[in-house]
């Protein structure tokens, strides 16, 4: 029989695919035939427009991230097939000696939400104390038992309870480390996805407080301490940027096309790149630019946080406004403001950066109670 030098190209089990979305950037997953059957494992990790080099970075660590990932699902493959299951041997890993090197490669990647990872680590330090639990031993009991302790025995360090939303957020952090591990192969399940809801943390809806448009026209006649806090506080109210945003920005980052201008903004807090289209009135409350170079900030020289905050509450109060208003309250603001105007929630919530259109349902559920209040009046008038 003839033999050819013809090589056979064997398909790999796991490949990585993109999925292009409507901002610009790419969704990272996983195409995993196995066994005849093919699935798709979205990872939640998306490469971005490299507007910069910091970007250019972080898309690197991504997509090194993305290539650990998808060898640690060929080695489970392989495993499966053979009827190997976890090495008892990983599962011995120590849980403080995991979490620390969980904390390193997040802070390496320039994950968002490193430092509240380093306080969980150290939750669980004092949790543990100097008993030796090892990965293995993590299971549902253990979980509750963390759970459990957060809501009745710690305390912060002025003797303060912990709040329900960090409590959440603590646990929350703690889960993802534990799907980390099972990735790697260290653990096979995470037992926090086995509670009921019964036994995980019940966070209250917060109140997002905001001003309504006659609040904001008698703010704008009042007087405000500094300007340039007042300028900075009402634009963001007409765009909904964060603070973190707002001392970001650059002039190179507006642009105008006829009579429309645009914002090209990275969010500080989740990296994510957004196209804003500014309306007049942002635009009205921009400082002139002057000699100003592209590379400087668009509000140059503006104080900090704690500072801008202090100098609202003297605003607000000399506008005759007896709600607590912080900056972030402008995001706030412009939310229920589009919602309240008639624009759709898919298209506020891009507006906003969100990555998922349930966060801006709390500013529709917002709406929809004043729209009850205000049919209610009706009674008031006829009673």
């Amino acid at each position: 029989m003839a033999t050819t030098n013809k090589k056979i190209k064997l398909k790999e089990p796991v490949r990585i695919r993109t999925k292009k979305l409507a901002d610009g950037s790419e969704s990272y997953y996983l195409d995993i035939y196995a066994d005849g059957k093919r699935s798709y494992e979205f990872l939640k990790l998306y490469r971005l427009p490299e507007i910069n080099a910091r970007v250019k970075e972080q898309n690197k660590a991504t997509l090194a991230a993305v290539e650990t990932i998808k060898s640690q699902r060929i080695i489970e493959l392989t495993h499966n097939k053979a009827g190997l299951k976890n090495t008892s041997a990983r599962s011995k890993i120590l849980l403080a000696d995991w979490m620390q090197t969980f904390y390193d490669d997040q802070k390496r990647r320039g994950v968002r939400g490193v430092k509240l990872l380093g306080t969980v680590s150290r939750l669980i330090s004092i949790y543990i104390g100097k008993n030796k639990v090892r990965m293995g031993d993590i299971d549902k009991e253990f979980c509750i038992g963390f759970i459990r302790w957060l809501q009745s025995d710690y305390k912060t360090s002025w003797g303060n309870p912990l709040s329900p939303k960090s409590m959440s957020d603590y646990v929350g952090y703690f889960s993802t480390a534990l799907n980390a591990a099972v990735r790697a192969d260290i653990i096979p399940e995470n037992p926090f996805m086995s509670l009921t809801p019964t036994e995980r943390i019940k966070v209250p809806e917060s109140k997002r407080e905001f001003l309504t448009v006659d609040e904001i026209k008698t703010l704008i006649a009042t007087e405000c301490p500094r300007e340039d806090v007042k300028r900075a506080y009402l634009f963001a109210c007409y765009c909904g940027l964060r603070l973190s945003d707002v001392y970001a920005l650059k002039w190179k980052d507006l642009s105008q096309d006829g009579e429309q201008w645009r914002a090209s903004v990275v969010m500080q807090k989740t990296t994510t790149p957004i196209f804003l289209p500014l309306s007049g009135q942002a635009v009205k409350w921009l400082p002139e630019r002057g000699e100003a170079k592209d590379e400087e900030n668009v509000f140059e020289g503006l104080i900090a946080e704690p500072n801008i905050n202090k100098v609202l509450a003297k605003w607000t109060k000399a506008a005759g406004i007896t709600k607590k208003i912080t900056y972030h309250t402008s995001r706030h603001t412009f939310a229920t403001m589009m919602l309240t105007l008639g624009a759709d929630l898919y298209t506020t919530s891009k507006l906003l950066g969100h990555s998922n259109v349930k966060t801006t349902q709390i500013y529709a559920k917002i709406v929809d109670s004043k729209k009850v209040e205000a049919v209610n009046l009706v009674d008031n008038v006829f009673d």
